[in-house]
């Protein structure tokens, strides 16, 4: 009730929504990045990997919760939202993307690792993570607008 009824405590939860949003988001730029071969490319993955991915899984993780909470002040508007449908399947679709990433790289170090341009699917990886992030926060800040466009 308190965060569905007052003003202040959504607009602190969306705040920090927002803010581990950007620390996420940032992070994970970065590694896709790398996995694009345009940046860092003197750096091996795994050293970037095992640098910035503890701060891209904290960020998410509150933005998971931040997310679950404002999803909760009005669950049936959210639902109903096409933006919101649009994102959370874009979310999922991201997240299997990372996951079969991760996985991948993780097994082991592999001997592309240190390489400036990794191979084309490691390239396809990183672009379409990208993709699918830039889409999650394009849908997700145009949920409150669906009014305008529907």
């Amino acid at each position: 009730m308190a965060l569905h009824e007052s003003h202040y405590v959504f607009l602190v939860v969306l705040a920090v929504h927002v803010l581990t949003l950007a620390v996420f988001a940032g992070t994970t730029l970065m590694i896709d990045l790398r996995l694009l071969g345009v940046a860092m490319a003197r750096a091996p993955v795994s050293e970037i990997a095992a640098t910035l991915l503890p701060w891209s899984v904290a960020g998410f993780v509150v933005m998971l919760v931040t997310g679950s909470l404002l999803f909760y002040a009005a669950p049936v508007l959210r639902y109903e939202n096409l933006f919101f449908r649009a994102k959370m399947t874009a979310l999922v679709l991201a997240l299997v993307n990372a996951w079969a990433c991760h996985r991948a790289i993780a097994r082991r170090i592999p001997p592309w690792d240190g390489d400036a341009v990794p191979p084309r699917h490691v390239r396809l990886a990183g672009g379409v993570s990208i993709v699918l992030w830039a889409f999650v926060i394009t849908t997700g800040r145009l949920i409150p607008y669906q009014q305008y466009w529907f």
